[in-house]
């Protein structure tokens, strides 16, 4: 993308705003950024301009003031994802509750959802004054807490690397043994093919059926030693890798209440309860009665005919149907207290 001077897009963005020197004629030029406000300029300007001490930045219309050792290297292309990674790189350091420090996983989600609404607070530069505010009175209150959950972090990390190694260690001894064992089981054929070519060359031919079944022995002796081996030296690295994990286990932390304020729910986390199979008619069963069970049978003199009757099933009439209705008309009013519903409609 060329602009009206015929100077790319590129090329303006590796212009120092300060010297305005270009790293097309200087290809060494080292850009830096302070996080103050993620101005970016060369390293030449930076030791001339803040070697002294701190001074406001030279780029005009900014006047907050950098100093030396904040400048760094800028990692992202985009100086917005840079601001973003380091404001949430910020925040997360200072809210870093775990998910065993609350009462349910709901409380948790909870606190995931404030975090990411006051970092992009910040972000978007929105109500910044009082989310900073509330970052500092938490971090000045929970300092125990927040360095605790930081020791924790280091130590998983450290675990995680530690376990990392282990398994490239374990990966690289495998691969060594298999090219060994490739090695050997070649060694091996050869030297069982020569052994057995000398001692058919010095044999008689009726010896030749007998030397062949050894040689074949042998290897499957061989070949049984050598899967003997493979399994040692797999329980030997799953011991080892046991033994590993349970050295490097991380002790579950202690409940820890937030006095501030921001964050709520902070307590033991509780196992949520499995969810229930769905119910699409919401616990009802069709030949589930409160006060009575349906029979299939009732004893009458009258019905006794008609059940007996093919004409009337003939039509379809199924006997059962009278049964239920007949059943709810009888046990209709037992639900019903008619002193309570007169009341109640008396108070409305």
């Amino acid at each position: 993308m060329a602009s009206k001077n015929g100077i790319s897009r590129r090329d303006e963005d590796e212009v120092c705003p300060v010297c305005k020197s270009s790293r097309y004629l200087n290809p060494n030029m080292r850009f830096l950024i302070n996080p103050e406000c993620y101005h970016k300029m060369c390293e030449s300007c930076v030791d001339r301009i803040f070697s002294s001490g701190p001074s406001s930045c030279p780029v005009a219309g900014c006047r907050k003031t950098l100093r030396k050792n904040r400048f760094r290297a800028q990692t992202f292309e985009d100086i917005g994802v840079e601001r973003e990674v380091d404001i949430r790189r910020r925040v997360m350091h200072i809210l870093n509750r775990r998910e065993e420090e609350f009462d349910s996983k709901r409380a948790y989600d909870d606190f995931l959802e404030q975090r990411e609404e006051m970092i992009a607070n910040l972000v978007c530069r929105t109500d910044v004054a009082r989310t900073e505010a509330q970052l500092q009175r938490y971090a000045t209150e929970n300092m125990q807490s927040i360095r605790a959950n930081q020791a924790i972090e280091e130590e998983e990390a450290s675990s995680f690397q530690a376990r990392m190694t282990l398994e490239q260690e374990e990966a690289r001894l495998r691969r060594q043994l298999a090219r060994e064992q490739i090695e050997n089981e070649r060694r091996e054929i050869q030297a069982g093919r020569e052994d057995m070519l000398s001692r058919l060359a010095s044999g008689s031919s009726a010896d030749a059926a007998a030397i062949a079944r050894e040689g074949h022995k042998v290897l499957l002796k061989k070949s049984s030693a050598r899967r003997s081996e493979e399994d040692r030296i797999r329980q030997k690295q799953a011991a080892l890798r046991g033994s590993e994990l349970k050295r490097s286990g991380l002790s579950a932390s202690a409940d820890m209440a937030s006095s501030s304020g921001l964050i709520k729910g902070l307590r033991k986390i509780k196992t949520p309860e499995p969810e229930k199979p769905y119910d699409p008619f919401m616990g009802y069963v069709p030949e589930k009665r409160d006060y009575y069970t349906l029979q299939q049978s009732y004893p009458s003199v009258y019905l006794d005919r008609v059940k007996n009757d093919t004409r009337v099933a003939a039509g379809g009439y199924d006997l059962r149907e009278y049964y239920a209705r007949t059943m709810v008309e009888a046990f209709a009013g037992l639900g019903c207290f008619v002193e309570d519903e007169v009341a109640q409609r008396s108070v409305a």
